[in-house]
């Protein structure tokens, strides 16, 4: 599959935050920090609230690192990056992209499986009665591309229809214009962003903004065909250079208690990536972190472990849709770095088995 864009070099220009200057107790090591960089899937935004936190609070720096965030962006393939001999430590990716990453070569390695829940949805005009994939038929269906339109083709696929025969696939922006223009007829969306932006706009009949009642709305999680997205992922050869593990469980550990602080602490964490520098107003990450933590709380093996059955969903699917041509092997995914790194934050709740989902009031324009 197509998913070549520019790599963005890693210069001075990209760097986004220096987690060693924040507050924080001292290192555990006696030595200089370790240097280590994470390249973001996208821009800042509260879709990576707890690396942020971790920076912010200064829970990188007690562990001993000096923790520099890159942001991505339309123009930066993360798996790309991330797999280059000169790249960052740690990336942050969605797992199809990496599997067909490594069939090309790639050592990247899934270290930690944050979101343990698909965050992809399809989103259409009420009054078309899409309620399912099987309405694709004969409609125009908005997908990302460069890896991220696996889901609904793959639902489609499921449904028994077949790209470009059943259905006309159009290539969306990285917005929902098309479909607030009425373009297309589905448009692909993230239930913490794209979808948000629908409600944030204005209803030219009615003069008030979109509301949830005026949408069907596929998720992927219930249609079968949802597959594993946000996980931090290393290069094996860095892997398994001497102390990097170690680096890589501290590492794990900072960013496990950042995301433990923004489940409790959600209004404190949209603050936190607002002052990151994101370009979406207050009214929308508030929105985005309300919907980001139901995609990773409940844990129930912890946050960062690998939920087995998911994993092979999401092989099953990847292979089902040429994404990949074989299972991945073993070496693909290892638990015992996150493992170690849950066990090293003692008593505190890393599960989030009471979590509950808040209310958030939407905004016009997401201001």
């Amino acid at each position: 599959m197509k998913s070549l864009r520019r790599v963005v070099a890693l210069s001075a220009g990209a760097v986004l935050i220096a987690a060693a200057c924040s507050t924080g107790s001292a290192s555990p090591s006696a030595g200089p920090a370790a240097k280590v960089r994470v390249q973001l899937q996208w821009v800042p935004q509260a879709q990576f609230a707890g690396e942020l936190a971790a920076a912010s609070l200064g829970y990188y720096a007690a562990e001993g690192l000096d923790v520099t965030i890159l942001p991505g962006g339309p123009d930066v393939v993360p798996q790309q990056v991330g797999s280059a001999a000169d790249g960052p430590e740690f990336t942050l990716a969605w797992v199809p992209k990496v599997l067909q990453a490594r069939e090309s070569g790639s050592d990247l390695v899934n270290i930690a499986q944050v979101f343990q829940r698909s965050g992809t949805r399809s989103v259409s005009w009420k009054e078309t009665g899409i309620t399912d994939p099987t309405g694709f038929k004969g409609k125009k269906i908005g997908v990302w591309d460069f890896g991220n339109e696996f889901e609904v083709t793959a639902a489609g696929t499921k449904a028994g229809l077949e790209a470009g025969k059943d259905y006309e696939k159009v290539i969306q922006p990285f917005d929902m214009s098309l479909l607030l223009n009425k373009q297309i007829d589905v448009a692909e969306a993230m239930i913490y962003n794209e979808y948000a932006q629908v409600l944030e706009a204005n209803n030219p009949v009615t003069g008030k903004l979109y509301q949830a009642e005026d949408l069907n709305v596929i998720d992927y999680n219930t249609v079968g065909s949802a597959m594993l997205q946000d996980a931090i992922f290393a290069r094996a050869g860095w892997l398994a250079k001497a102390g990097n593990e170690d680096v890589a469980v501290r590492f794990l550990k900072a960013t496990f208690k950042g995301w433990i602080y923004c489940r409790d602490n959600a209004a404190a964490c949209v603050e936190i990536v607002l002052k990151a520098g994101t370009t979406l107003g207050k009214g929308h990450q508030a929105w985005q972190m309300n919907e980001v933590n139901p995609l990773i709380w409940p844990s129930p093996n912890g946050i960062g472990m690998l939920p087995a059955d998911f994993y092979k969903q999401t092989v099953d699917i990847s292979k089902a849709g040429k994404v990949i041509t074989k299972d991945p092997d073993p070496a693909a995914t290892r638990t015992d770095l996150a493992q170690k790194a849950l066990d090293a934050l003692g008593s505190a709740d890393t599960k989030g088995a009471s979590f509950t989902r808040g209310t958030v009031t939407v905004t016009a324009g997401g201001n």
